[in-house]
């Protein structure tokens, strides 16, 4: 005999499904929102679905956004000539809270980990390459996660770029290794920033 209902049991497994909710904090969600007013829970799910309606990837840096081009590839007061290359869409706004970088960006959507099966052509390394052939970009920083996937995309990005003859450099130690730049607070980004070293 099932303990709750269809519905019920339909949600928490759904929330289950997300990363870093377990069993208990997925029925505690479903819970609430059972509890919670009608508009409350048909505002959460508007949300999300226009999310997914309305969210694209910005045609030049591959962010987040509901224009073809994002707000930071939008901004002519930034600094075209560095790129700031990084895995996630969080990351790049971890880096943006550090108030510390004023260039542009460049989005991967992973980072290359044979055990996963995610190689070179799953990530946008190639599309990153295409931008850097206007002449108008000095310096890549690479800012991958300090784990062994984020090292392995950085060594194989610096090996691409340093052809091209553009500056490569990588975010300064001070993050900890195996750790990820959403969970970094803003004064170690800071100056994890300030701190980059070129790449030899």
């Amino acid at each position: 005999m099932a303990l709750v209902s269809e519905p019920i049991a339909n949600l928490i497994e759904q929330f289950n499904r997300l990363p870093g909710i377990g069993p208990k904090t997925a029925s505690r969600l479903t819970f609430y929102l059972l509890r919670a007013s009608r508009e409350q829970s048909q505002s959460l799910a508007q949300a999300l679905g226009e999310l997914k309606e309305r969210t694209i990837l910005c045609s030049r840096c591959f962010n987040v956004d509901v224009n073809d081009l994002c707000a930071v590839c939008r901004d002519v007061s930034r600094d075209q000539s560095i790129i700031c290359v990084v895995e996630e869409p969080l990351d790049l706004v971890a880096i943006e809270r550090s108030g510390r970088y004023r260039g542009l960006y460049h989005v991967l959507h992973g980072a290359i980990s044979p055990v996963e099966g995610v190689g070179p052509e799953e990530i946008k390394a190639h599309e990153l390459l295409a931008r850097l052939r206007d002449g108008t970009v000095c310096e890549v920083l690479l800012a991958t996660n300090p784990n062994m996937e984020g090292e392995a995309t950085a060594m194989y990005l610096a090996r691409l770029i340093k052809p091209v003859g553009i500056r490569v450099t990588r975010l300064a130690r001070g993050l900890p290794m195996g750790g990820d730049l959403e969970y970094a607070d803003e004064i170690t980004l800071a100056r994890a920033i300030e701190g980059r070293s070129t790449i030899e």
